[in-house]
């Protein structure tokens, strides 16, 4: 709890969502983890996905971090040197009872969870997330939330990077209090557009980019 805290306050202390170019430069305060979970799910889908995100958060903000992210799982005694978790996939999701009372703690004691369904993993979350928080459903988060105007204006909320399902793309959020604790993107796959691999036009890369960006640079400044 207390490593949590006091890495947050670090950030928000070091760490702005304004362009590099207008601030001093500050040193890396953290590392982006990705979520190692059980059930089946390929959460090590996209490798180069986050490493790549976070070259563009150095290279464009003064948002400073690693390069290389971290692989961690919610029984890690590393977890609390993490606060931001991201976690993908297409398959199965399933958390023991253990890892459901530590994301819950993480979570309430200022960690954030971004999770991106790549098609595959909606139900299976939705599931197991239902488990962490059962009094506190997802919710559709309004376009003008902040995370949408963070650095980048998205009026219409997050960008359609692939097309999955029919219908919009769609954000939801869970939050204690007034804190956004969970961001669920379903049906943009915003993560697959922070790598080469898919062979995305660049207008799309760019817009996959710039909502990721958003969403780090919400979670390092509120």
């Amino acid at each position: 709890m207390g490593q949590t805290v006091v890495l947050l306050a670090v950030l928000a202390a070091l760490a702005s969502a304004q362009p590099a170019e207008t601030r001093p430069e500050a040193p890396a305060v953290f590392q982006l983890a990705r979520l190692r979970y059980g059930g089946g799910g390929d959460w090590y889908n996209d490798p180069d996905a986050v490493p790549n995100l976070c070259k563009e958060l150095n290279r464009r903000t003064n948002i400073k971090v690693s390069e290389d992210e971290a692989h961690i799982s919610l029984t890690d005694d590393r977890l609390y040197n993490h606060p931001f978790l991201f976690m993908t996939g297409h398959g199965n999701v399933s958390f023991t009872d253990e890892e459901v009372k530590r994301l819950r703690h993480f979570l309430e004691t200022g960690g954030f969870l971004y999770a991106d369904d790549d098609y595959g993993m909606d139900q299976s979350f939705r599931r197991e997330i239902r488990k962490v928080f059962p009094g506190n459903d997802l919710v559709e988060l309004p376009f003008d939330h902040p995370i949408y105007h963070q650095v980048y204006d998205f009026d219409q909320g997050p960008p359609k990077i692939h097309e999955h399902e029919e219908g919009r793309p769609q954000a939801f959020g869970i939050f204690i209090a007034d804190r956004l604790v969970v961001y669920y993107t379903f049906n943009t796959n915003i993560s697959d557009g922070w790598t080469q691999a898919h062979d995305d036009p660049a207008e799309v890369r760019e817009q996959a980019l710039r909502m990721g960006i958003n969403i780090v640079a919400y979670f390092t400044t509120n």
